[in-house]
């Protein structure tokens, strides 16, 4: 009988480990609580640095999934059991199959911004969110504020729910500064009249072509980065998001209008993924994603055998970053059945 694996959560991470775990004739069972696989890069409408349409990355990763790979939609894991050298996995929907092997691959979630009542998301109808804003993008709408109008200048805010001790997210989230520039960049093109700033705590282009893109955006397409903290915004009677800003390099505050302000929402573990690995015993990092057996050494393993990380289920990653990461959990996961 060939090994049985179960992979729990279709996004890329998900994908992407069950690929290569059934190219190395693994049996995998591939858990979903959606109707599709995909993940949030359904959502995205491109992806940085080179703008890659978010389905034309999703149809490459689809592109490389074996048949054998058995897809079980629809379905929310509620139980994990660990029984002598398998484990018995259910669902909500009274599914329940046995395996030698499990990889949470269940991702994150986005950082609810209504959390932060003092930037008005919920409040104000021109505050949105980087993810709300993606939507416009993927579906053509026209870049308007809600009341119709093309915004003549539209801010960003960095690091919403993220290095935050207030809601209890010392992590930074990784991709929300490229994401601002990648939507700066977009929104210019659209709207090349309008003004764009950036408020940030501090800017992270960690990555390959990030910081080219961030120079980009500054001598191509004149977008204002400014090192400060939004302490608060209000309403005016024309709808327009009156912002209180200290710039941190000037030494100064600032109060600027905007016709619509973007917040860079950050990711948070799944409520669904801690309650799993609660149910476990698996360890959590304080702000509750997945801890790894060992950070450096065996990032894919958790400390209970048999039991694996693939993707941001363990820490916010990038699309790239999480392919490479599934990749290297399979491996992990073929290591311990000894294939």
């Amino acid at each position: 009988m060939p090994k049985h694996v179960i992979v729990i959560g279709a996004g890329p991470a998900g994908l992407e480990t069950s690929a290569n775990l059934a190219k190395l004739g693994i049996a995998v069972t591939l858990v979903e609580k959606e109707e599709s696989t995909g993940g949030h890069v359904k959502q995205w409408h491109a992806l940085f640095p080179a703008l890659l349409p978010g389905t034309e990355a999703l149809d490459a990763i689809r592109k490389g999934m074996p048949e054998n790979v058995r897809v079980q939609n629809k379905t929310t894991v509620t139980g994990i059991e660990a029984v002598n050298n398998y484990f018995t996995v259910s669902g909500h929907n009274g599914w329940q199959e046995k395996a030698d092997a499990i990889v949470f691959a269940t991702g994150f979630q986005l950082f609810d911004a209504r959390r932060k009542e003092e930037y008005g998301y919920g409040i104000y109808e021109n505050v949105i969110t980087s993810a709300d804003l993606e939507e416009m993008f993927a579906t053509g709408k026209s870049l308007v504020n809600r009341h119709g109008n093309k915004p003549e200048r539209i801010g960003f805010v960095h690091c919403v729910g993220s290095r935050d001790e207030k809601v209890n997210n010392l992590h930074c989230s990784k991709v929300c500064c490229i994401t601002a520039v990648k939507q700066a960049i977009e929104v210019k093109q659209m709207l090349p009249e309008a003004e764009v700033f950036c408020f940030y705590m501090d800017l992270r282009m960690f990555g390959r072509h990030y910081e080219e893109l961030y120079k980009e955006a500054q001598e191509k397409y004149n977008i204002q980065f400014i090192r400060g903290r939004l302490s608060e915004s209000a309403e005016d009677q024309d709808g327009n998001i009156v912002l209180k800003v200290e710039d941190t390099l000037l030494g100064k505050p600032l109060r600027i209008k905007a016709g619509l302000l973007v917040l860079m929402v950050g990711m948070e573990p799944l409520a669904g993924t801690k309650s799993l690995a609660d149910k476990l015993g698996l360890t959590k990092v304080p702000d509750g994603f997945i801890q790894p057996a060992d950070e450096v050494l065996q990032s894919n393993f958790t400390e209970l055998p048999g039991v694996f990380v693939a993707g941001a289920c363990s820490g916010p990653k990038s699309v790239s970053d999480t392919l490479a990461d599934a990749r290297s959990a399979a491996l992990a996961v073929a290591g311990f059945l000894k294939l």
